[in-house]
């Protein structure tokens, strides 16, 4: 057997599902366990790449639970990591009606408010980032997903 080529070399998908309780301590929670996953899946705490992971994940749990919360239904955290290529983030909660606004059109929030600069955070963070429909195994549910991606750059 030859073996591949550095450019396809074999590669292991991780991923991480989690539903939380639509409060804000389940949105802290969310971020706490994405920083854990990611130091079970070698990124290590406190790096660049989990600092920005978390302040992400914090962020979209935070918008689901504020703007995207109905009474007595979780938000779900799903994280998938394929390394060297990218690190998928995605937050789902079940209110389709409240959906963020798209990529650089989230209005800047004025000089003394204190909220509104979640997605322009998520923005300026992640090299993409969409606002979906809900779908679980092909299935469309109610509810939307915030998804952002981070590209992994190689070490070599």
């Amino acid at each position: 057997m030859t073996p591949l080529p550095p450019h396809q070399l074999p590669l292991t998908v991780r991923m991480f599902t989690q539903r939380f309780s639509s409060t804000p301590l389940g949105a802290r929670l969310a971020r706490h366990l994405a920083a854990t996953q990611l130091q079970a899946w070698g990124i290590p705490y406190r790096t660049a790449l989990s600092d920005t992971a978390t302040l992400i994940v914090g962020e979209l749990a935070a918008n689901a639970v504020t703007h995207g919360r109905v009474p007595g239904r979780d938000f779900e955290l799903r994280l998938t990591h394929a390394p060297h290529v990218h690190l998928h983030i995605e937050v789902s909660d079940t209110r389709a009606e409240l959906r963020p606004p798209a990529r650089g059109e989230a209005p800047p929030p004025k000089l003394l408010d204190d909220t509104g600069r979640g997605l322009l955070l998520v923005d300026a963070l992640a090299d993409r980032w969409e606002v979906v429909d809900r779908v679980a195994r092909g299935v469309a549910l109610p509810g939307k997903t915030v998804r952002a991606e981070l590209d992994l750059r190689p070490l070599c």
